[in-house]
């Protein structure tokens, strides 16, 4: 195993996939056997949990049986629409959410609508965003939450209408959260507003969250001054993070084969593999700079210094070690699976593409917002994420 790695969120997931699978063959066998497992698939409970499941795991075949006639209620819906979203199918997920409308006997509810929601917001869709929060609130009277203001907000901010979303969070009838302001401030960074908009946004949100917990405020302010080439500046926001004990959440990517989950960090060589792994990631670098691929160094605003010192701090990002060791060990014709705990960046998002394509591999990466699914050289998010 790579380094192990508290804050790589991903892991329980990776780690526990194998036994949910079992668990699932072992409730089809007792269906298969009579008995008191008998009717155990066609309880709407279980099958809502298995939509979920599958879909929290990456693997949308199971999905199929949604359409199948299994047992469904709102929550079926919910967890079909929230999938279908979160794997970049969000045209499917807008389909579905129409079909719930049509019927009879349900209606959507709450949760149907951050599910929605999500949809419109990993589509970058901003025009369907506002009528189905129209529809929320104007036509069915659903309160809006929290969550359906979260969704709002990234979708408006990462989008460029950033002053759209400041009005709808000062119209929010509940107290904004870190997470909020966080979105704001991503995009503030991304758009590259300011420095005013940007420190006003990032100051919210250092006082909306526990800063100990949320040092991507932090980093995203640092990016903000360090893409205005204002370093005096990053290194007081670095200086302030050591004097307050506040860490840079490192990146972390976990992968499984046969049934064991190997961990790495950026720039790792605990693995006992490493030297295959590294080997095979300047392989892999060699085979597409042949194609034209060179590194995005504006994906490495943090590190201060020439073209190739830059250029070069991307090449031990997790994820790439992550994808180096799957491509040793998966079995031919397998997707490599790999979870991150952080977005995954640009740069990496380019490179992955252009593996699927060179090796002729699938690569599922499941990073901190969604599911990426890479194939011949293109991504289920339609580079938009």
């Amino acid at each position: 195993m790579g380094t192990p790695c508290r804050a790589c969120s991903a892991r329980a997931a990776a780690g526990v996939s194998i036994s949910r699978l079992w668990a699932h063959a072992f409730m089809m066998n007792r269906s298969g056997g009579g008995g008191r497992g008998k009717d155990v698939l066609d309880d709407v409970l279980i099958n809502n949990s298995l939509l979920d499941l599958y879909s929290k795991c990456g693997l949308s075949g199971w999905l199929v049986r949604f359409s199948t006639g299994c047992a469904r209620d709102v929550p079926s819906w919910n967890s079909m629409i929230l999938g279908c979203a979160t794997h970049g199918r969000v045209r499917e997920s807008l389909d579905l959410f129409e079909d719930l409308c049509a019927a009879d006997g349900l209606k959507p509810n709450s949760i149907t609508f951050v599910a929605v929601l999500s949809a419109c917001k990993h589509g970058g869709l901003v025009n369907e965003g506002r009528r189905y929060f129209g529809l929320m609130t104007n036509e069915l009277g659903l309160e809006p939450e929290l969550e359906h203001f979260g969704c709002m907000v990234d979708l408006l901010a990462r989008a460029g209408f950033i002053s759209e979303a400041l009005d709808v969070v000062n119209e929010m009838n509940c107290k904004p959260d870190a997470v909020i302001w966080r979105c704001i401030l991503d995009a503030c960074c991304k758009k590259n507003v300011g420095i005013d908009l940007s420190s006003s946004v990032a100051q919210k949100a250092i006082e909306a969250g526990d800063e100990h917990a949320n040092s991507g405020t932090y980093v995203l302010l640092s990016k903000v001054y360090a893409l205005a080439n204002r370093w005096d500046d990053v290194g007081s926001v670095r200086k302030i993070m050591s004097e307050r004990g506040i860490r840079k959440e490192p990146g972390c990517s976990s992968i499984e084969i046969d049934g064991l989950v190997h961990e790495f960090i950026a720039g790792d060589t605990s693995h006992p593999q490493s030297d295959e792994i590294y080997a095979k990631m300047g392989e892999v670098e060699d085979k597409l700079a042949s194609v034209g691929y060179r590194p995005d160094s504006s994906q490495a605003p943090m590190v201060a210094g020439v073209e190739g010192v830059k250029s070069g701090s991307l090449k031990f990002h997790s994820e790439r070690i992550a994808i180096a060791f799957g491509l040793l060990n998966a079995k031919k014709g397998m997707p490599i699976r790999v979870l991150k705990n952080l977005r995954v960046c640009g740069d990496c998002h380019t490179m992955t593409k252009l593996i699927s394509r060179a090796y002729d591999v699938e690569i599922v990466v499941r990073d901190r917002t969604r599911f990426h699914h890479f194939k011949d050289g293109s991504c289920s998010c339609m580079d938009y994420w």
